[in-house]
């Protein structure tokens, strides 16, 4: 079957004229329009739908037909939201943009070139955390970053940025140029923004450079190098926007170094600890919202430290670290609690406590509790060797996680030579003043690491066992020690003790100091020594203080208060033997925790001098020799009953 095809009539003739004439039409209505009557309409728009003021004050020009068409911009007003009116967001002289048509069709967006030229730029975030170039700050901010379509051609001439965070008291002005060929000043070809101002008061400088902007292709990485100093910091970028003008994925070689790695927090926003000196590099990388700092190592104070970082950007930021050492110096984790690092250049450390005040035990620097809060985290850290100490630690591990403003330390594990310490710590920083609570176990310490050997021999051998629970408000260690409540306590199940030492511990003075004088090196074993005390306001008071030996079961009393650092103990020894000379006095421990002092109460030997004295008058020589007689009538303590109650 065959169609048939009729020839056009005239009513196909006057449609089909009436079709060419439209649109001859509509080319000519373009062609000789006027675009600037749109300007008001847009500004009207833009200024309805951004919350702010939008104008385009000089020439609006589009050149429609072509397979790029193109648009230029004269006068761009952008301005502030409500709280800063009187800073403009943007105001550019000139902007030129074209759009790949072909492209467009198919649902891409391409752009040959786009130039600006003087564009004036002022980034404000206020106390409240308030953004002026948020277009829409109900919506929350995903942290995925700024995703500009391809372009092939950038140019940038005379533009100019200020950035000013008001929250972490930062200012930066910077020039920003992306040239394609060397100037008429002889400036650089390429991209360059340079830049100053201040953080927290102290000089802030920013460098960032890149080659030009041209025949920029997604699948060819634009290299970039970049230098931000400031706020006792530097850091050092060498990096690729690996699909170029999706600011959301980059990488980088990043090195940094500073004073102290928490100052890194006025230029990143991540809360990190106090730290002496640091020296670290590693790959910085970013896909989308998630950073990650991999495989970076370097030194932090006389340690080493290398590890992974990883941080979720967003409304809320969250942390993720796993950090090892080789090699600690316990000063270098004592910076952390607060204590003052200095390391020198051989790589030694000197700590004090960061008050400086001589002979403190207690670190006194606050804990900046608004940064706890705003964000969340988790960190685990090892460290395989420990350097020599007092203390003969020989590996620390510890875990933190940081949710909601609270802050959960487990484990916070400590392996000696001999021995353990383990425990777990509570800090809620919701409040300005920090809550915080611990819990600390102490298992098999060698007494020889506390008491050092003398003359070659031990004067004290055994192992002790601690335990320490404690809660309180504070904002240091310091003010938490001197507000604390809870209890206290030290056990020695068994060890042994020089004998002249035990015989002393009794004021036994016949016994013990013919031992001393003689250099009688014997022991006497410890039967059991207990200490508990109970902490109420910081001060910690003696419950149970009893050290029984075969030669002497001597028992005490007192306060140790740790808010001053101070301790007051008396400790009253009775002989489970005959002495023949024994002062009848009680041996006093007093001073700071630090360098406590130790002697005997001088009024109570002189009234059992007088007694003595008085006996000879009265009654017979022989019987002022039994005012320094010790029967020997102590009977052995129940050692099983007190360590049970210490535990």
């Amino acid at each position: 079957m065959f169609l048939a095809f009729r020839r056009p009539g005239p009513v196909e003739y006057g449609a089909g004229g009436a079709v060419l004439a439209l649109v001859a039409a509509i080319v000519i209505f373009l062609l000789l329009f006027d675009w600037n009557w749109l300007r008001g309409p847009i500004g009207r728009w833009a200024s309805a739908e951004y919350d702010r003021q939008v104008e385009l004050r000089g020439d609006l020009d589009v050149r429609l037909f072509s397979w790029t068409p193109s648009v230029t911009v004269r006068g761009l007003y952008f301005g502030g939201p409500d709280w800063a009116r009187d800073r403009p967001t943007a105001e550019v002289a000139r902007i030129d943009a074209s759009i790949r048509l072909r492209k467009l069709l198919v649902g891409q967006i391409e752009m040959p070139r786009l130039a600006f030229d003087q564009a004036d730029v002022v980034l404000l975030s206020d106390e409240n955390g308030r953004q002026s170039w948020a277009l829409h700050p109900d919506r929350p901010d995903t942290g995925e970053g700024l995703k500009l379509p391809v372009i092939q051609q950038l140019i940038i001439r005379n533009g100019d940025i200020v950035f000013a965070d008001r929250r972490r008291g930062l200012t930066l002005d910077a020039t920003i140029n992306a040239r394609e060929t060397t100037g008429p000043d002889d400036t650089a070809s390429g991209f360059l923004l340079d830049g100053r101002g201040s953080l927290n008061r102290s000089p802030l400088t920013l460098r960032v450079e890149g080659g030009p902007f041209i025949n920029i292709r997604r699948n060819r990485p634009y290299g970039f190098k970049a230098t931000l100093a400031g706020a006792g910091s530097r850091l050092v970028a060498d990096g690729r926007i690996t699909r170029p003008f999706d600011l959301g994925r980059f990488e980088a070689d990043l090195s940094l170094e500073g004073r102290d790695l928490a100052d890194l927090y006025l230029l990143t926003g991540v809360t990190l600890p106090n730290t002496p000196p640091y020296r670290l590099a590693g790959n910085l990388r970013r896909d989308r919202s998630t950073w990650t700092f991999d495989d970076f190592n370097g030194r932090v104070g006389a340690s080493d430290l290398s590890g992974d970082v990883r941080v979720e950007a967003g409304e809320r930021l969250n942390v993720e670290a796993e950090l090892a050492s080789r090699r600690l110096d316990l000063d270098d984790l004592m910076a952390i609690l607060g204590a003052r690092t200095q390391t020198s250049a051989s790589g030694e450390n000197t700590t004090t406590v960061s008050s400086g005040v001589a002979g403190k035990l207690f670190p006194d620097a606050p804990l900046q509790t608004e940064r706890l809060r705003s964000m969340d985290g988790r960190l685990t850290y090892r460290a395989a060797e420990v350097k020599a100490n007092d203390l003969d630690v020989r590996r620390v591990s510890l875990g933190a996680v940081l949710k909601d403003g609270v802050l959960n330390l487990n484990p916070v594990a400590f392996a000696f030579n001999r021995g353990e310490l383990n425990g777990t710590a509570r800090i809620d920083a919701r409040e300005a003043t920090p809550y915080s609570a611990v819990d600390f176990r102490l298992a098999g310490y060698p007494l020889e690491s506390i008491v050092p050997a003398r003359g070659g021999a031990q004067p004290i051998t055994g192992r002790a066992l601690g335990r320490a629970q404690l809660e309180g408000p504070g904002a240091s260690i310091a003010d938490f020690a001197g507000a604390s409540k809870g209890r206290l306590s030290l056990v020695v199940p068994q060890g042994r003790m020089r004998a002249a030492f035990a015989e002393l511990l009794g004021i036994n003075a016949s016994a013990g100091l013919l031992k001393l004088l003689s250099g009688d090196q014997s022991e006497t074993p410890i039967r059991c020594a207990v200490a508990e005390f109970a902490v109420a306001g910081g001060v910690a008071t003696a419950r149970t203080l009893v050290v029984d030996t075969d030669v002497v079961l001597a028992k005490g009393s007192g306060t140790i208060n740790l808010g001053s650092e101070t301790l007051d103990l008396t400790i009253d020894g009775e002989s489970k033997k005959p002495r023949l000379l024994r002062l009848w006095t009680p041996i006093r421990v007093r001073g700071p925790l630090t360098a406590p002092g130790v002697g005997v109460d001088a009024g109570a030997v002189a009234s059992q001098v007088g007694l003595t004295g008085l006996l000879a008058a009265v009654v017979a020589p022989v019987a002022a020799v039994l005012g320094f007689v010790e029967p020997g009538l102590a009977e052995d303590a129940d050692c099983g009953r007190l360590i049970a109650g210490a535990r």
